[in-house]
């Protein structure tokens, strides 16, 4: 049976011909990227319904265009999950991606040339957290901290010298590649005593969070941004929840300020998975990620190979190749052709270029989801040392595919998530 409704195959069959065929490649691969994840098949049948056919500008109640009741109805539904899910005082459901909700949340609280600090994006940040060719970099005077040369980890009392030094009006915490756990109540005391906001960027955390694997930042933030998708397991799109003060300034951020029409087919997938993660088995789904990442990083440092920070406390970590002789691309080019997607990602103080890179990034949120657990994840830590140490064994790399893809065969996809 086709993944694909008849009717694609009959109105436009080369849509339909890519669609199959990405179909297989999540199918027959092992997704080991830290920010991707499956979404439900109830999440998307919701991001294809027919609330895509809608404008509906402004929020509940306050709708630009007729005809919006049920598109209040679904997002007052969103939001009151969301608030009662991370016990926000306000949400808006409406930012399409990660950086417009960092956008919209920087539109609300700062003025162009404002004094930001925030995570470097070489040590583990953001490119919304002040790289140069963003936004954030351009728009604001942007300062940055990184992790510290001894351990690789955040050293709260530099960072509490850095914004002493520059006088901060936001200060930013979260990061995109860090493998440890963020000390939120840290950063508070030091946006306290330097007269900073706070805003936390916890889009690759929110699941963790949302299943008590993770601090919550939630009740010391001023704001806090996330996506939706990662370890939440929703559809691709974002939030920002903040303290009632706020709220005011973040909605007409969002709109009008940055976004105008919010996808309401977006915000009614979100309902959704702010259900699902209101459920039990969500909970221990996100305990088995880091249960899961915990076992493959000892599987892969017991080889020899070195992961930043030493290991790992979340769902992702990532490997140092500088003293293998390969680099972050080639060796994701080489996992993949053994049907193993991770990413090349940059490690701190990383002397090769971002599109070459001195590392490899793992992830465990859509592996576990398919349902794999502590002997699959020796299993593929075992593939990925062997790619990695034989790097030009294409036969071995072949091998390895077929391996993989009789793995997958015994974790679907699509169960309707049914093991948790």
């Amino acid at each position: 049976m086709s993944y694909i409704d008849t009717q694609l195959h009959q109105i436009d069959p080369q849509v339909a011909k890519i669609l199959e065929g990405e179909y297989e490649r999540q199918t027959k691969t092992l997704v080991m990227i830290p920010s991707e994840n499956y979404a439900s098949r109830a999440v998307l049948q919701t991001i294809g319904s027919i609330m895509t056919n809608k404008y509906a500008e402004g929020y509940p109640n306050e709708r630009y265009y007729n005809g919006c009741a049920y598109y209040d109805m679904i997002e007052n539904l969103a939001r009151d999950r969301a608030k009662k899910l991370f016990k926000a005082q306000h949400v808006n459901v409406q930012p399409n991606t990660g950086a417009s909700a960092n956008m919209a949340a920087y539109y609300a609280v700062l003025e162009l040339g404002d004094t930001v600090l925030g995570m470097s994006t070489e040590h583990g940040g953001h490119l919304t957290h002040g790289k140069n060719l963003n936004f954030s970099g351009r728009f604001y005077d942007y300062h940055s901290y990184g992790v510290s040369k001894k351990d690789e980890r955040l050293d709260y009392d530099e960072i509490r010298e850095i914004a002493l030094r520059v006088k901060p009006k936001l200060i930013v915490c979260g990061a995109s590649a860090y493998p440890r756990i963020i000390d939120f109540e840290k950063f508070r005391e030091i946006a306290d005593e330097v007269g900073a906001l706070m805003m936390a960027d916890i889009a690759h955390i929110i699941g963790l969070i949302a299943g008590g694997e993770h601090p919550d930042p939630v009740p010391v933030a001023d704001i806090v941004t996330a996506t939706t998708h990662k370890t939440l397991r929703g559809p691709r799109g974002a939030i920002i929840m903040c303290k009632s003060e706020l709220a005011s300034k973040i909605d007409k951020a969002v709109f009008p300020g940055t976004q105008a029409g919010p996808l309401m087919h977006q915000v009614a997938a979100k309902a959704v998975c702010f259900r699902e993660a209101q459920t039990f088995g969500f909970k221990e789904y996100q305990k088995q990620i880091v249960r899961n990442a915990a076992i493959l990083a000892e599987v892969i440092m017991e080889a020899g190979f070195r992961l930043t920070t030493g290991g790992t406390d979340n769902h992702l970590m990532l490997v140092d190749l500088s003293d293998k002789g390969l680099n972050g691309r080639d060796a994701a080019d080489m996992l993949e052709e053994a049907g193993i997607i991770a990413n090349k990602n940059s490690i701190p103080n990383d002397t090769r270029p971002p599109m070459i890179t001195s590392a490899v990034r793992f992830g465990t949120p859509a592996v576990t989801t398919r349902g794999m657990k502590e002997e699959e994840m020796r299993q593929i830590g075992e593939w990925i040392i062997q790619v990695l140490t034989s790097p030009r064994n294409q036969d071995l790399r072949i091998k390895i595919r077929n391996e993989v893809e009789e793995l997958c065969e015994q974790f679907p996809i699509y169960l309707d998530l049914q093991n948790w």
